[in-house]
């Protein structure tokens, strides 16, 4: 193999292995969280309620299917908020 073609194929494996890493990292970090109901002030919950149809929109402070994303552990030490399981309709990598 010449220097070239040794170098890329290294390369090549090197960005392999960085791409696998970065995208269980991504899941782990996912993982790490939960899903906080009903102490998200109006307008700031990150998906959909049975009343509005996108995040952002709940207009009243502390609805209670109005949720945000915190670190696990956390939603069950805030007074007042509960942990829910809803499937977030919004596309990967466009949470904000």
């Amino acid at each position: 193999m010449r220097n070239s073609n040794l170098l890329h194929a290294a390369m090549t494996s090197l960005l392999a292995v960085g791409t696998a890493s970065v995208a269980m990292s991504v899941s782990a970090e996912e993982a790490k969280q939960e899903q906080c109901a009903g102490v998200i002030k109006a307008g700031k919950n990150d998906c959909a309620t049975s009343s509005n149809a996108c995040h952002g929109h709940v207009s009243t402070d502390s609805h209670p299917e109005a949720w945000i994303y915190v670190p696990a552990g956390t939603c069950e030490r805030i007074v007042g908020a509960h942990v829910v399981n809803v499937v977030d309709p919004t596309p990967k990598g466009k949470k904000s």
